[in-house]
């Protein structure tokens, strides 16, 4: 999202990172592997999907992993209303990442979201959440 997008949103639009949390592997999680989100939130925490449906080109994701390139793309609702984050890539692939009942978590530091990356669940905790 360019900087000047952010006077032109709704205030409930916020800038959400995600980083991993334990799991096998990474017993202290990674603060070098996560997402950053930016969506619209209701005041509970959860997401706001008539607003995010409204602005569905304005809801965001970066994926970022260490030294890799950072992968941009976006929040997208699934028919059947599952959620997935789609990449923008040259070829249009379907590279998308599902996120697991996106909009009954909340979106508040110290709380766990689940996104399937290649084949494989990771949890995510919540580190922060700020307005745009």
């Amino acid at each position: 999202m360019r900087a000047d997008q952010a006077h032109t949103l709704p205030r409930q639009f916020r800038r959400i990172r995600l980083e991993l949390a334990r799991e096998p592997g990474h017993p202290d999680g990674d603060r070098g592997i996560g997402y950053t989100i930016v969506a619209p939130l209701q005041p509970d925490g959860r997401l706001d999907v008539d607003l995010a449906r409204a602005h569905r080109d304005d809801c965001g994701v970066l994926r970022f992993k260490h030294d890799a390139d950072v992968e941009e793309g976006h929040l997208r609702r699934r028919p059947g209303g599952s959620w997935s984050f789609h990449y923008d890539l040259p070829d249009d692939s379907e590279d998308d990442d599902a996120a697991y009942r996106l909009e009954t978590h909340r979106f508040v530091p110290g709380e766990y979201v689940t996104i399937a990356e290649d084949d494989a669940a990771h949890t995510y905790r919540v580190i922060s959440v700020s307005p745009l």
